[in-house]
């Protein structure tokens, strides 16, 4: 053990003598923690549209105006025809084009109804997809609310049966994208601080030479390795820590379940991705071969945790993948536990899984360590 104290007295000074290292641990996390949300939105919002209108009758003004007030969309123009409104999608300055067909409000006030062409560029499927949907919420409402729809009355002279529908939205009442999407950021700089900088660790002793002067020791693998996490585990502690301050402060996002929960997952999740990160250092050589490693697998991390997009949508074979990392089960558990404030019964087949990923990653770097003189 007190080979393990010398071990591990050695790794604190090397990590607070490296100022690059602790700007990397400490404020990088902070500034892209307060940035990344800001620009990590998939709300669509903004939507350019042009209208092509052949009536323009007051309805039809009425229509255009009320698009233009929804809040979601942006004209961009009034071509004059629809072979024009079509030349601003081919230019990308519309995402859609409404045209308005001659007889616009005629046709609604004589027979009851009428048909209009709507254009979206779908190169952009998801907003093509909302936009487009959004477009046809807001021709309902100015249907709904017609003279003629509201006067006329049903065949039989009473009043028409509607069903109204009010939504609630459970644990996000104000439907704001922040509050998933800062958990989820949180999770990630943690999983890049812990498995790039571990990964580079042992590495680093290969290339200056010292890991032959620790490898003449009698310390044991397993200290050695231990010796390697312990600090590294600290200072991803203090960084999460760090990340739940920055997320209150400026987001006003406050865990709603157990602290304590979340930071029992924080643990084992950080025991689990530097062994992780510790393995791929005793397989490279250099530097350069452990930066590109650990890319590679964060990019999968990234892609395939349910970050960008929900594990139930994808194929089955990816997500048979997207359960054997770990950072799809962290990423789970912290937004449950930060925005519903789920309990230990609800994600504990997740804590043993970290804890599976945590023993069989370590043990796998403990075992491919050569000591060689």
């Amino acid at each position: 053990m007190n080979v393990l104290r010398f071990i591990l007295q050695k790794e604190f000074r090397q990590i607070f003598r490296d100022k690059t290292i602790l700007a990397m641990m400490f404020v990088t996390p902070i500034i892209q923690l307060i940035i990344m949300p800001l620009a990590a939105n998939f709300e669509v919002k903004n939507v350019n549209i042009a209208y092509v209108d052949h009536d323009h009758s007051t309805y039809s003004e009425k229509l255009i105006n009320q698009i233009g007030s929804s809040g979601y969309f942006i004209i961009v123009g009034a071509p004059g025809s629809y072979q024009e409104g079509l030349k601003l999608i081919e230019n990308g300055k519309a995402d859609l084009v409404l045209e308005i067909p001659p007889g616009f409000e005629r046709n609604l006030i004589r027979e009851g109804n009428q048909h209009i062409n709507i254009s979206a560029d779908a190169i952009n499927g998801t907003k093509s997809t909302i936009g487009g949907g959004y477009l046809m919420a807001v021709i309902a409402d100015f249907n709904s609310n017609l003279d003629v729809n509201i006067k006329s009355p049903n065949s039989t002279g009473s009043p028409a049966i509607a069903i109204n529908v009010k939504s609630t939205n459970w644990y996000n009442p104000r439907a704001e994208y922040k509050y998933y999407m800062v958990p989820g950021i949180l999770v990630l700089l943690l999983t890049l601080i812990g498995g790039f900088i571990t990964a580079l660790n042992i590495v680093r002793e290969k290339e200056i030479g010292t890991i032959e002067q620790i490898n003449v020791t009698p310390i044991k693998k397993w200290e050695f390795i231990l010796g390697k996490l312990i600090p590294f585990w600290i200072v991803g502690m203090i960084v999460f820590t760090v990340g739940l301050i920055v997320m209150y402060v400026v987001y006003g996002i406050f865990p709603q379940g157990s602290l304590l929960l979340l930071y029992l997952f924080a643990a084992i999740y950080l025991i689990a991705l530097l062994g992780l990160g510790l393995l791929i250092s005793t397989f490279a050589d250099t530097q350069l071969q452990a930066m590109f490693v650990a890319f590679f697998f964060m990019m999968i991390f990234m892609l395939m945790s349910g970050f960008f997009t929900s594990t139930d949508s994808m194929p089955g074979w990816a997500r048979q993948i997207s359960n054997f990392t770990p950072v799809t089960h962290f990423i789970s558990v912290v937004r449950l536990i930060v925005l519903k404030g789920s309990g230990f019964a609800e994600v504990k087949f997740e804590l043993l899984y970290l804890i599976g990923f945590a023993i069989l990653l370590n043990t796998l770097a403990i075992l491919n360590y050569r000591k060689t003189t």
